[in-house]
């Protein structure tokens, strides 16, 4: 399924995108001395009914990309296109009529429920908020079948979220996301708080909803296995820009840019003799803080290719090959 693409149009275009917090000083006249760049003048896109994979380490800006396109941040700089419409452009009652076709399955299943709600009413809000059903009966009848849809029992829906298991209630919150028949959902860390089995099980479900349903994934991650499995093409990220982006076969079998060639290295392989005999490319230093990222390219300090012109020049992510595009001038 993954490598058949349904459509070549695109249904998310981001440009240029920037997101900065800014920093304070001060108890009563607070002033603003700095800025955190969590997301530094990024770009990419997503077709539709495709599923783009965005890795990268913890803090490199994975989950603020996306809570800008979802505009649960109002990005800095930079657009968001949603289909044809720019969403940065849009005041809030005009997102709101677009809250409908971008949904989000976030990371920790327990938290991200009300615990005073049980399971039914967890999944049918969405349809009664965006006026989706007429009547009572209706109403139970939706409920039912999306439980029954993410591998529920219909008769749990009285049941509240403490009395399920972990990969249970993530199946309520991707229950209560595709109720709605989105167009996008954000999957943020959906499987990593989740055992192996279980992430095997919410990730075939996930496949499986996205043909039902024509879906397109923005899949967040720090697991590049994971990734593998579930996405069409993927974007890494470090420190707020995006690295490299390229066709997911082409990025595991020939990945360019050093930075993804180090997080692949730290994907271990259930081979033991290839584990024992492969090349490991181990990175020095820590991650920069985004308070004051590196000047040139951000990796520099980390890069064991890294020459003097990296430190004064901001790699373009251009093209390489097809599909595939780098940020590193060394490539």
């Amino acid at each position: 399924m993954q490598d058949q693409k349904k459509s070549n149009d695109t249904l998310v275009e981001v440009k240029n995108l920037k997101m900065y917090f800014p920093v304070r000083s001060g108890v009563i006249f607070q002033r603003k001395v700095a800025d955190i760049k969590a997301v530094d003048d990024i770009s990419f896109h997503i077709r539709k009914g495709e599923t783009l994979g965005l890795v990268g380490e913890s803090g490199c800006g994975k989950t603020t990309t996306g809570r800008c396109i979802l505009q649960l941040y109002q990005a800095t700089g930079g657009e968001i296109i949603f289909d044809g419409t720019d969403l940065t452009k849009l005041k809030n009652k005009e997102v709101r009529q677009y809250r409908r076709r971008m949904q989000m399955v976030f990371q920790d299943p327990y938290s991200s429920l009300d615990p005073r709600q049980n399971c039914g009413d967890i999944v049918g809000e969405p349809l009664t908020v965006h006026k989706m059903v007429k009547s009572r009966g209706e109403y139970r009848e939706q409920v039912a079948e999306l439980l029954s849809t993410v591998g529920l029992n219909p008769q749990m829906a009285s049941r509240f979220p403490h009395e399920f298991s972990g990969g249970q209630r993530q199946r309520i919150g991707v229950a209560s996301a595709v109720a709605v028949r989105p167009s996008l959902i954000e999957c943020d860390e959906t499987v990593s708080a989740l055992d192996v089995s279980i992430q095997a099980q919410v990730i075939n479900l996930l496949e499986e909803l996205q043909e039902q349903f024509e879906l397109t994934y923005l899949f967040i991650a720090h697991d590049l296995s994971v990734v593998r499995h579930i996405s069409d093409r993927i974007a890494v990220m470090y420190l707020g820009h995006i690295m490299e982006v390229a066709d997911r076969k082409e990025l595991y079998e020939n990945p360019l840019h050093p930075y993804t060639k180090a997080l692949l290295s730290a994907v271990p392989i259930p081979d033991p003799i290839v584990e024992a005999t492969r090349d490991r490319m181990i990175l020095t230093g820590d991650v920069p803080s985004p308070l004051n990222p590196p000047p040139g390219c951000v990796f520099h300090t980390r890069c064991p290719i890294a020459i003097d012109e990296c430190q004064g020049e901001v790699p373009e992510l251009r093209q390489v090959a097809k599909d595939h595009w780098v940020s590193c001038i060394r490539v």
